[in-house]
């Protein structure tokens, strides 16, 4: 399986405290016919930390159902729970997606022999493509390139890494490590045009759950060695990517997909709670100023 171009971290609609599925199937469906190349439900943007097993199984297999093999589907299955991270990919694998994403655990601060550990059971128990999501703002671990390179040799089913550091020299020597035929994913927004200069492949993003055909077309663009049209995009893009991190994410996504009329609630679940009523102006007018309203 390649993957390359933009996925959507797929933003999941909840309605009366239940995920609306008919919004949600509209949303996949729109997302495709924007020109999406992927999708990635139950992610950090999907919610997936307060949805039970048995919804996220169901999630993954409405975003399977409604792609129909047009997209890849690479399904949130992550833990700091081994058995837990087994179970939910073999969820995954069982609702028909192509990969699990799969995150560092976090909070446990495994060192980097119990991460090649951790990855390891998760493929003998569910032999399945893995994407690594190295994300440390929210893990409290970063994983090094020369640590991700042990992985890979350890573990043949880890075939990419959503690297969210920003750190354009880190991206770099994951390249460098792991070889260019390693699939190297941006996990910010706001850095996906030089990490693509440094050997990545594309981006699983936030702001492409409002601007998929923006960030498809960077992309694209980048691919085609269109460098004008990559720069353009990625200036559109910045000032709506600044605004969707103006409150922890998925917050402020969510509010803006609310109100674009593409989800019929801004429901979140909590911890999480709606966007400060001071912000939302400010959101609005970003949106507006993008042409999105």
């Amino acid at each position: 399986m390649e993957l390359r171009g933009a996925l959507t971290a797929l933003s999941t609609p909840f309605k009366n405290g239940e995920v609306d599925e008919e919004a949600y199937r509209a949303f996949i469906e729109w997302q495709i016919e924007q020109g999406i190349d992927g999708l990635v439900p139950c992610g950090t943007t999907g919610e997936a930390a307060t949805l039970d097993h048995d919804e996220q199984g169901r999630v993954i297999r409405i975003c399977v159902e409604q792609a129909k093999g047009r997209v890849p589907v690479i399904a949130g299955a992550g833990s700091n729970n081994t058995r837990e991270a087994v179970y939910l990919t073999r969820l995954a694998k069982e609702a028909g997606a192509d990969g699990a994403l799969q995150i560092t655990p976090y909070y446990n601060k495994p060192t980097p022999d119990g991460l090649i550990a951790h990855f390891k059971a998760i493929s003998e128990e569910v032999p399945f493509p893995i994407v690594v999501y190295n994300v440390p703002g929210r893990t409290g671990l970063n994983l090094l390139p020369k640590d991700l390179k042990r992985i890979v040799d350890a573990v043949p089913d880890v075939i990419g890494v959503k690297e969210a550091t920003g750190n354009m020299i880190q991206a770099a020597q994951v390249v460098e490590e792991c070889g260019k035929d390693f699939t190297l994913l941006s996990g910010d927004d706001f850095t996906v045009l030089p990490l693509l200069s440094v050997g990545g492949r594309g981006v699983i993003s936030v702001v492409s759950n409002i601007m998929p055909g923006e960030m498809a077309g960077l992309c694209k663009a980048w691919e085609e060695r269109d460098m004008e049209t990559a720069l353009d995009l990625s200036l559109k893009l910045a000032p709506v990517s600044r605004a969707m991190f103006m409150e922890t994410n998925p917050i402020p996504v969510k509010t803006a997909l609310y109100m674009k009329g593409i989800f019929s609630s801004e429901d979140f679940r909590l911890p999480l709670v709606n966007l400060r009523s001071e912000n939302k102006p400010k959101l609005e007018k970003v949106l507006k100023d993008a042409g999105l309203l």
